[in-house]
């Protein structure tokens, strides 16, 4: 909870209640400080004493405005603050909530002798102190050693004030030089595959395609700041996730700079691990947008993703690599919340192995093939040249199911509205009571032989359903009835083709010279 008092000579307090509010916080500090550029404005952060929760909130600021580390952070607040933070408590949090190992040469200061046991008040009671209740000194503390099962449907990250959420949605829209249109820039700008049929597969002969696997995870996009990472869910909602990118060194040195405005693109799956089941989850990263400020939408594909892998990939790789094999590591690469990698890409002539070897060798779930073209820019939302192609059980359909007077009812969307789809029937698999999908989007593939949709989950991670036209693409698709045979058949002529014949050639060799 925050509330601001007016006090006289322009003054105002602003009380923040100290468990929840910290990204809050850092928030306004950033927007005042951004607005008072040119006045003596200032900002005092206070406590009951002024050294353990003060400390705290102003080492969080450091730690987001400067590429420091903890100890350097807990160090500057010290030298102008004597003696500092000196509970252990906080200052462990400070440490954990980053991510690094706390150094044994930092010791906890001892108590000031001002600061006795327990002060009295006139009537002999204790005087409540802020710096010592004995309360959490980590509210925003991410949990990694829980043993529950992971989903794909777990709530990731902290939400952030809606101003702050607001202000890097215009960013978005800015790196993918998009205007705000009708609706603002409230709607999801990230790039949509289309579904493969037998006229959009004439593509794969015009333009020159690559192939990668279809994973059955999570959407996100992902801007990495300063402040920390945020991930960017289907519904265009931002979550902080406490990640660390550094940026490419131009030396063999341990790059001193963290990515500040990069947009990536890609997918959280959760892997089980074959031998021990461990579950571990992993974004799979395969399209960048923005770098450090810099878009670059418009270079090709192939571009974008080379980039990917030298700017944002190997600096990560090279330091966590730096880091595990120091004698004093500090920071731990092992508490983020997820690990990352970018996804692979593979000359169409592989999709055969694709399909037969490696789909089945996956340890998380995979429901088809993506077709990116090799030379395309970064197409914000549906993108008719990026192309999907699922296995036939899979083929599917986002619907809003609602009852209305055990009516069963599906809509979709089409003009911003919800548009009612008559005839359409849903049948529910397991023995669940269908009114508690009411209002709920269900994602349903087809039952050609009843001719039904079959209610395959709930999609918690969408607020709308499909758009109609996305529906008559899927049904397109489902009638076309490309099969695993067809697909390869085709793609068996299509790397025939000189366009073809050529280019993979110089590819491999290129891709066989890189890995001498």
């Amino acid at each position: 909870m925050c509330y601001i008092v007016k006090l006289a000579f322009d003054v105002d307090i602003v009380k923040l209640a100290f468990d929840v509010d910290m990204h809050l916080h850092f928030y306004q500090v950033l927007q005042f400080l951004f607005s008072q550029k040119q006045s003596k404005r200032y900002i005092l952060v206070h406590c009951t004493h002024g050294h353990n929760r003060t400390g705290y909130m102003i080492v969080h600021y450091l730690m987001r405005t400067l590429s420091i580390s903890v100890t350097q952070a807990i160090k500057l607040f010290a030298d102008v603050r004597p003696p500092g933070i000196y509970k252990p408590d906080y200052i462990d949090a400070l440490y954990n909530f980053y991510h690094e190992r706390k150094p044994e040469m930092v010791v906890c200061p001892p108590t000031p002798e001002w600061k006795r046991p327990s002060d009295l008040d006139l009537n002999g009671d204790v005087v409540p102190d802020d710096d010592d209740d004995g309360g959490s000194a980590a509210p925003l503390l991410e949990n990694h050693g829980t043993e529950t099962l992971m989903s794909n449907d777990d709530v990731l990250g902290d939400s952030i004030p809606f101003n702050q959420q607001d202000t890097l949605r215009q960013f978005c829209y800015q790196a993918l030089k998009l205007g705000a249109g009708v609706r603002g820039n409230s709607q999801f700008p990230g790039s949509h595959p289309v579904s493969l049929n037998r006229d959009n597969l004439q593509l794969l002969r015009q333009r020159y395609y690559y192939a990668t696997w279809k994973a059955d995870g999570t959407r996100y996009m992902m801007l990495i700041t300063m402040d920390g990472c945020f991930l960017i869910d289907r519904n265009f909602n931002f979550r902080r996730v406490q990640m660390r990118f550094p940026c490419k060194s131009t030396n063999d040195a341990l790059a001193e700079k963290t990515h500040h405005y990069t947009l990536l693109d890609g997918e959280m799956v959760i892997d089980t691990l074959p031998d021990s089941q461990k579950q571990e989850r992993r974004y799979l990263i395969y399209d960048m947008m923005a770098i450090n400020q810099v878009s670059i939408v418009e270079r090709p594909f192939y571009e974008r993703w080379k980039m990917l892998e030298k700017e944002v990939i190997d600096p990560r790789n090279y330091e966590r690599q730096h880091v595990y094999q120091s004698r004093n590591p500090y920071y731990r690469y092992d508490l983020e919340p997820f690990r990352v990698r970018r996804k692979d890409f593979w000359l169409l002539s592989t999709v055969t192995k694709l399909l037969k070897e490696f789909i089945p060798k996956l340890s998380h779930e995979a429901d088809g093939l993506i077709f990116q073209g090799w030379d395309d820019p970064y197409v914000p939302r549906t993108h008719e040249g990026l192309l999907k192609w699922k296995y036939a059980n899979m083929n599917s359909v986002d619907f809003l199911f609602e009852m209305v007077d055990d009516r069963q009812l599906l809509f979709l969307h089409e003009r911003g509205k919800k548009k009612l789809m008559e005839g359409n029937r849903v049948v529910f698999n397991d023995d669940s009571d269908p009114a508690s999908y009411s209002g709920k989007i269900i994602e349903c593939s087809w039952e050609k032989e009843e001719n039904v949709w079959i209610c395959m989950r709930i999609r918690v991670d969408k607020a709308t359903p499909n758009d109609f036209n996305t529906y008559k693409k899927v049904l397109r698709s489902i009638r076309d009835n490309i099969t695993e045979e067809v697909l390869l058949t085709e793609i068996h002529e299509i790397i025939r083709l000189p366009m073809y014949a050529d280019r993979i050639r110089s590819d491999s060799k290129a891709n066989s010279a890189r890995r001498r």
